[in-house]
């Protein structure tokens, strides 16, 4: 799929890396971010903001967090700074998510 997005897309070298995202399957290439992949993927958005507001990866360096979804089951992960790995669980995150394991969310 393209997507037409403010970033520039890296040179497939044709490994591929087969996650999950949302409860489906995906792929993106090898050594890319998750933030990464899902631009690539679809452009669309991280997370959503207590509000219902969306937010998708804008820095792509760790700087404004508004990348954060929950991988492999930790919610707040900062999705520009985790690398894609085989058979990673995906998820966008909506609302308010807590800062230890199983608070508020």
């Amino acid at each position: 799929m393209s997507v037409a997005s403010r970033f520039r897309t890296l040179p497939e070298t044709g490994d591929r890396v087969v996650f999950t995202l949302d409860g489906a399957p995906a792929s993106a290439p090898a050594g890319v971010t998750v933030a990464a992949a899902l631009l690539a993927h679809s452009g669309g958005w991280t997370r959503q903001t207590a509000t219902g507001a969306p937010r998708t990866a804008f820095c792509m360096m760790g700087v404004c967090f508004d990348c954060l979804m929950e991988v492999d089951g930790t919610p707040n992960t900062q999705a520009c700074m985790t690398l894609l790995r085989e058979g990673m669980t995906v998820r966008r995150q909506t609302g308010l998510r807590g800062l230890s394991g199983g608070q508020n969310g």
